[in-house]
């Protein structure tokens, strides 16, 4: 009953926390933004003191319970061993501690040492963050594209398309190397990753070892059979000894429900184990459980006595039923049923129903493909579309409520939920050394917009503070620069101005290029020969107001110039205040 309990809390848990991790509409982060924060690493660097004690109290009251059910990476080893239990068994063995613990400093040295994206490697929530948000996220935005097109062609458009766009290679590197490893653990010695390299379940294993309920062996009714020993996944049951590594324990409830003997039950720390029955060879014999073993009465040995018959008169039968002692304490094994034979013909339907599915799913996969590969190269069919590419900043840019650089190095773990919740593709993978893989600002494919703070309210580490609309539009987080020899203006003698009417703080104003244009005493602009003009005509080059721009990128993003935009942000290592 524990569980299969605890794999409904862990699968439902498990879906959602995915969910949370791959949707780019918001929804999912509006009700389950809690589910992120509950993790033990992400609550730990914010200091959320009520979700520490709520797990403590768990830990110390049903052991490593929070590896089974709460944390998302066990959930997926899990997954990934369930089939191959059925043909590759478990075995016991020794604790790695010089391991374990050499993992724990590092992560604690990583941390002290401003490297968070360091300890992110292999800390368990970030880790599947990560691989979720770099391999599954734009399967999922690809069959969202896919569904979105359906509906458009029956006149629906309640789903929309999302670009899909590679963010970083080097995450995705690392998203899949670090899945491979896994997935080779967990094939091979189910959660080998957790009771190893994991830091978070070697300090939850310190706790576990003091729970309150924890899985308890009962000397008298086990046989020594070996079937919780090859059920655990976590290699810490010894059969031989009667002895559970609590500290590796997961509390699966597999090895209970693989004892045939009930020998294993859930019982308090403090209480003996409950005394039952005695089975195997420490039960009493028939007709002398008031006895000593070696003693037996007139009946029994009558009973008990062999019949001398002659071989001819017993059937070959008979001498086979009489050689197999009758136990009945022995489990009676059920006869094996054989599977029907199928015909060529059911071969044949099941062989094209495959073909069917294949194809299908085929077919599927080119129209996505071919979807989103179709490149846009003109804009409405008359100027060619110039990809955009990041400048060479001097100081990188940070999202709005991380505060400063050296705040968001030390708490960030690269998780990727920012980066994958951004709606204005903003947010990517630093490239880095000091901050690989931790968000980064950068404006070719849009700009910050003042009315988001997706990703303050969706972090759970406190590198990105939760900020309000209000504090998000005073936040300067960087500042425009203008670059007088890619201005179309000041270059081509060309009239622009989209910086400036397209700037939400209204920090850019425009100054005539030269002194050849200037106004009359009406107010009427005057051209180089001294004739009236049109002062749409006149070239305006920017000048920005440092002390009310923002630096949301609005002016860089929507820059005609390409590749590189005439104007562009510069960022400031600590965030001011407008």
């Amino acid at each position: 009953m524990l569980r299969k309990i605890r794999i409904t809390l862990a699968t439902v848990f498990w879906l959602l926390v995915t969910w949370l991790l791959v949707d780019f509409t918001g929804t999912a982060h509006v009700y389950l933004g809690w589910m992120a924060k509950v993790q033990l690493m992400p609550a730990l660097l914010s200091l959320n003191v009520g979700v520490l004690i709520f797990l403590l109290a768990l830990t110390l009251l049903w052991g490593r319970i929070y590896c089974s059910v709460i944390c998302p990476l066990g959930i997926m080893q899990d997954i990934i061993s369930w089939f191959r239990r059925k043909k590759f068994k478990y075995a016991y063995t020794q604790a790695r501690t010089a391991l374990r613990y050499g993992m724990v400093l590092f992560t604690g040295a990583a941390l002290l040492l401003n490297l968070g994206w360091l300890a992110g490697l292999i800390l368990p929530y970030s880790t599947y963050g990560r691989i979720t948000g770099t391999i599954v996220a734009p399967l999922y935005k690809m069959g969202n594209n896919l569904l979105a097109q359906l509906a458009e062609h029956y006149n629906s458009y309640a789903v929309y398309e999302v670009d899909v766009w590679l963010k970083s290679i080097g995450a995705l590197a690392i998203a899949i190397i670090t899945w491979g490893i896994i997935a080779v653990l967990a094939w091979r010695g189910g959660r080998t990753w957790c009771n190893t390299i994991c830091p978070v379940g070697t300090l939850l294993g310190l706790l576990s070892r003091h729970a309150l309920f924890r899985p308890v062996i009962n000397k008298s009714r086990c046989n020594a059979c070996g079937l919780c020993e090859r059920s655990c996944k976590a290699g810490c049951i010894n059969s031989k000894n009667h002895s559970i590594d609590l500290s590796r324990c997961v509390m699966c409830g597999n090895c209970m429900e693989a004892c045939k003997k009930e020998a294993l039950t859930l019982a308090k720390a403090t209480e003996p184990a409950p005394s039952v029955a005695p089975f195997g060879k420490n039960a009493p014999r028939k007709g002398n459980d008031n006895k000593p073993n070696g003693a037996k009465d007139a009946g029994t040995r009558a009973q008990n006595k062999p019949q001398n018959k002659p071989m001819a008169q017993s059937k070959p039968e008979d001498v086979v039923a009489a050689s197999v002692p009758e136990t009945t304490d022995a489990p009676k094994r059920k006869p094996r049923r054989r599977k029907p034979r199928t015909t060529g013909e059911e071969n044949t339907i099941d062989s094209g129903r495959r073909a069917v599915l294949a194809s299908t799913a085929l077919l599927a996969g080119a129209a996505v493909l071919r979807a989103q590969h179709k490149p846009k190269t003109t804009d409405g069919g008359y100027a060619p579309i110039i990809k955009k590419t990041a400048p060479q900043r001097q100081h990188r840019i940070t999202p709005p409520g991380s505060l400063s650089v050296r705040n968001l190095q030390s708490h960030c773990t690269a998780c990727q939920l920012c980066v994958d919740a951004c709606p204005n593709d903003v947010l990517r993978p630093s490239t880095r050394l000091s901050t690989f893989m931790q968000p980064e600002v950068s404006y070719e494919r849009g700009y910050c917009r003042p009315e988001c703070n997706r990703c303050s309210e969706v972090c759970p580490t406190g590198a990105i503070k939760p900020i309000t609309i209000e504090e998000r539009t005073a936040t300067q987080v960087g500042h425009a620069v203008w670059v007088k020899e890619l201005c179309i203006p000041a270059k081509e003698g060309k009239p622009c101005g989209n910086c400036s009417r397209r700037c939400p703080a209204g920090a850019i104003q425009l100054v005539p290029a030269n002194d050849k244009y200037r106004k009359n005493e009406h107010g009427r602009w005057i051209g180089p020969d001294g004739k009236q003009i049109d002062g749409r005509l006149v070239p305006m080059i920017p000048v920005v107001n440092i002390e009310k721009c923002t630096g949301c990128g609005a002016c860089e993003n929507l820059c005609p110039v390409g590749p590189q935009s005439a104007i562009y942000v510069e960022g400031h290592d600590v965030h001011r205040e407008i």
